[in-house]
């Protein structure tokens, strides 16, 4: 027997949650991963046939199928865009999920108070719908996990951050705070640090309590779907060290 050889790599099944740009799943599929993206918005990554239009709860989970109620048959099933019907059995090897921040993010607190200090106890309950939401991945079904979010708002009471990230570290001249929840998985290591003009991300983007942009940093203002698009240094370097 050929010891020299090197171990042939396993192909993971992973989840990719609320992408729609296709960011991190491009990445996987080009180290050969069979990962697909899922959200409700159709993709702009430009591969309908990796992605799962739709609500992402009903294929968190493994679950039974075909009426068989036996172990069995117990897996993952879903449509992709371009129609086509996809099965495995078992459950997600990694799920990366990215869940909607716009009431979570400590970027919103001035709107949950008001200036006197009173709760908005719409937006409040929008944000336990959030973290709901949230814990849904945080306890999926699945032995490997990370959930990305930027710094969430201490009353909303997540659970703690496992570390914080930043473009700098991975290639991009910019600077914007990210979380990451991570089970099953090492930390993310920096793989390209920048150290000259870095700028803010987001605070050209940001909103005050008024709901005005603010102009500051010298950053242009970017809409909260441009803000929340993984960056492509990122995306690479959790493809190369997790998958």
């Amino acid at each position: 027997m050929d010891t020299s050889l090197p171990p042939k790599k396993r192909v993971m099944n992973v989840l990719v949650a609320c992408e729609e740009s296709q960011a991190v799943c491009i990445a996987f599929r080009e180290r050969g991963h069979n990962a697909f993206s899922c959200d409700i918005q159709e993709c702009s990554g430009g591969h309908p046939e990796w992605h799962i239009q739709g609500d992402v709860l009903k294929i968190i989970n493994p679950s039974i199928h075909w009426g068989d109620f036996s172990e069995i048959w117990k897996g993952i099933s879903f449509f992709t865009t371009d129609g086509k019907y996809h099965y495995f059995k078992g459950k997600w090897d990694l799920i990366i999920a990215h869940p909607p921040c716009t009431y979570l993010s400590n970027a919103g607190a001035a709107r949950l108070y008001s200036r006197k200090g009173e709760l908005n106890m719409e937006r409040y309950q929008k944000g336990l719908e959030a973290k709901e939401f949230f814990m849904c991945f945080y306890n999926a079904d699945c032995p490997r996990i990370a959930i990305e979010n930027p710094i969430p708002i201490r009353v909303f009471e997540l659970p703690p951050r496992t570390q914080v990230i930043q473009p700098y570290e991975h290639g991009h001249p910019y600077s914007k705070a990210t979380y990451l929840w991570l089970k099953g998985l090492p930390r993310l290591y920096p793989t390209n640090i920048v150290t000259d003009k870095i700028i803010s991300w987001v605070s050209g983007g940001s909103k005050d309590a008024h709901g005005n942009p603010r102009k500051q940093s010298g950053t242009k203002f970017r809409d909260a779907k441009i803000r929340s698009k993984t960056f492509p240094g990122i995306a690479k370097a959790m493809a190369e060290q997790w998958g």
